[in-house]
């Protein structure tokens, strides 16, 4: 207890919002890969065995890395009830989206090989590229109006009114924008774990287009840090009690442009996180051409980083801006649990996720090396 009572109201809604950070970038990284090489698979794997090479670089472990998915969702509704429920329900045909495209990865793993049709296969193949680019592309497009702000309010009660209307609503420019560099740098990732894990002529073709994917990144987000320059962003005009209670209306909130980046002007560091975007794209496409197995996937992990942390950085202290009710908008100051729920998960934290790391490294260490055809040719083998 005496810890809890070192740790003020304000730091741990501060700590929390790192480790929500940490997650998403924990996912975006071990689970990213799997989407991306999901994206490219009909693109990198000519032949049927080729394929099946592919596909068995993330089949033991594409499983293990949807933890940090579940560890994402779990630390929004214990930490930020708030935003949980206004993502989503506001969200929810995007996330039925992402839902429905999840499913297809488990039954297009389990169901592929089952029959030597080529049809049945082909059919498969496609099933599971739409289980790596939709979830990739809604996800970005998701971050791409949440810097514009979402259409919801609360009533005087704090009952949460959604105010949008259609999923299709979020297909403007500038998300679609965000979700072309989320589909952008997951394909970029997902070619550097094809580089580390296969070898001959998907290696190659990964390398290519592990170039192309980067070029891409480093263009779509230059354009879009850009174009968020033209775009309204939100900051607060009233005093905010960074430990006072959870009410979202105790605050009032102005919408101006340029806002975006003002964090960067008061606190130079934090270009940190952008250059790390850049960079991390630059040294994967620098590593694709140099051929380097396995460099071109941690200069991804790197750029994925930047680039996540460049969204939450820019965004600091808000986290879901309304554009209908700005004072309605959600902070870190303002949308989190109570004192003691943020202490008892910090503690449950600290706890288990050492141990979820220590187990995914013991899994990746097991199952390094790479694919070669002869693996999933092999009956004994029990490839996919």
């Amino acid at each position: 207890m005496i810890l809890h009572t070192l740790l003020d109201y304000e730091t741990l809604r501060v700590i929390w919002w790192l480790l929500l950070g940490v997650l998403l970038i924990g996912f975006a990284v071990m689970d990213g890969f799997d989407l991306g090489v999901a994206t490219l698979m009909p693109f990198v794997g000519k032949t049927d065995t080729e394929r099946r090479v592919v596909i068995n670089t993330i089949g033991p472990v594409w499983e293990g890395n949807q933890v940090w998915l579940i560890l994402g969702g779990g630390a929004i509704f214990a930490a930020w009830p708030p935003l949980y429920a206004v993502s989503f329900s506001g969200f929810y045909l995007a996330m039925f989206a992402i839902l429905f495209a999840l499913i297809l990865r488990p039954v297009g793993f389990k169901y592929r090989s089952k029959r030597e049709s080529v049809v049945w296969r082909t059919s498969w193949d496609w099933a599971l590229f739409i289980g790596g680019l939709v979830p990739a592309l809604v996800m970005g497009v998701a971050v791409g109006n949440v810097l514009q702000g979402v259409p919801f309010h609360f009533s005087d009660d704090l009952r949460i009114f959604y105010d949008g209307t259609t999923l299709f609503e979020l297909l403007n420019p500038y998300g679609l924008l965000a979700g072309l560099l989320s589909v952008a740098m997951l394909a970029m990732h997902g070619a550097g774990w094809l580089t580390l894990k296969t070898a001959g002529e998907v290696n190659a073709r990964a390398r290519r287009i592990g170039m192309i994917a980067a070029i891409a990144t480093i263009a779509l987000f230059a354009i879009g840090g850009f174009w968020l320059t033209l775009i309204d962003g939100y900051r607060f005009t009233s005093t905010i009690d960074t430990g006072g209670p959870s009410n979202p209306l105790y605050k009032t909130v102005e919408v101006t442009s340029g806002v975006w980046f003002q964090n960067y002007a008061a606190h130079p560091w934090m270009m940190i996180a952008p250059a790390l975007g850049f960079l991390g794209a630059l040294g994967s496409l620098l590593a694709f051409a140099a051929k380097k197995d396995g460099l071109p996937w941690l200069m991804s992990s790197v750029s994925i980083l930047g680039i996540i942390s460049t969204v939450g950085l820019s965004m600091f202290p808000f986290i879901l801006p309304s554009n209908v009710d700005p004072k309605s908008s959600l902070t870190v100051w303002d949308a989190s649990s109570s004192h003691m729920t943020l202490f008892i998960m910090l503690v449950c934290a600290v706890i288990f996720v050492p141990i979820i790391i220590a187990y995914t490294s013991f899994v990746y260490k097991v199952l390094w090396g790479k694919v070669a055809a002869k693996d999933v040719t092999d009956p004994s083998n029990h490839a996919y």
